[in-house]
């Protein structure tokens, strides 16, 4: 079974999450059998967005999870920067999976500054979150980042309940990306979720990229992904969430229910390992 971390409260999250991108394209039979499947191991954490497969993946989603909403633990999220659109995105997300409510709404991919000062003005769609977790639409309020500057202005705006971030062990060590970040979440009691954990490196040019719905090249050896999970948990992560391919995500699983969380880490391994690749996004100052 896969282990769980404290999120916040009394909720207990899988230490991996299913990314609902790795249902697009699949027969719904199908998703419903990996989804199932996925559940019977122990993962409650499900993440999902309008933007994956242009609705494909809340679509199918939704329909597989229905027998198990009441055990699991559903996080969504919003592009929308205003308060009008966001309220219909959530709107239409809720109906697509079949719930009434989101344990968790984040703002989507908050990666330039803009994007902040658009959801903290007046008609910003901070005030479509506020009211939605007021009404019992949403439970949970947080993020997801790749700019380590919004980041921390989100942090310094509001009492987010999560930040979902990059938790990289190239970026960490060879781009100085995720320290300042984490630190300032810690500080605020902000609860840490992982992405891009398998990540290795960005994709040569004229590379064939072998995992369609990943932009970078992931790690497929198995022992650096063991190891580049085991760093993700290290920084005081409650779940992080594999890319969004069914064979990464298989694989992340079967390590997660190997007692991935009761075995040492050489971090000096992997802080050398990590200056033979580039890594996908650096500290900016």
């Amino acid at each position: 079974m896969v282990p769980k971390r404290h999120y916040r409260d009394d909720i207990d999250l899988s230490i991996i999450g299913f990314g609902g991108i790795i249902v697009v394209g699949m027969e719904q039979s199908e998703a419903n059998s990996l989804v199932t499947d996925v559940v019977n191991k122990g993962v409650n954490y499900f993440d999902v967005a309008p933007q994956y497969g242009d609705g494909e993946a809340e679509i199918k989603l939704g329909k597989a999870l229905k027998p198990h909403r009441d055990n699991i633990f559903l996080a969504c999220k919003t592009l929308c920067r205003d308060a009008k659109g966001a309220r219909k995105e959530l709107e239409r997300s809720l109906d697509r999976l079949h719930t009434d409510h989101f344990d968790l709404y984040q703002f989507h991919s908050v990666s330039k500054m803009q994007d902040v000062e658009e959801i903290f003005r007046p008609g910003g769609a901070i005030e479509t979150f506020v009211k939605a977790r007021d009404e019992g639409l949403v439970k949970y309020l947080g993020f997801s980042s790749h700019l380590e500057e919004a980041a921390l202005e989100m942090i310094d705006r509001f009492d987010f309940d999560s930040i979902l971030f990059p938790t990289n062990f190239v970026c960490w060590h060879h781009g100085n990306f995720g320290p300042r970040v984490f630190e300032k979440a810690k500080e605020k009691s902000i609860s840490r979720l992982g992405l891009k954990s398998l990540a290795l490196r960005p994709w040569n040019e004229n590379e064939e990229k072998t995992y369609p719905n990943c932009w970078y090249h992931p790690i497929e050896d198995r022992e650096l992904a063991r190891k580049a999970m085991q760093f993700t948990l290290s920084r005081d992560v409650t779940a992080l969430v594999p890319p969004g391919d069914h064979r990464l995500f298989k694989m992340a699983l079967d390590l997660a229910g190997e007692n991935l969380l009761d075995e040492e880490i050489n971090l000096e391994d992997l802080e050398e390992l990590s200056l033979k690749y580039e890594p996908l996004f650096r500290r900016e100052n």
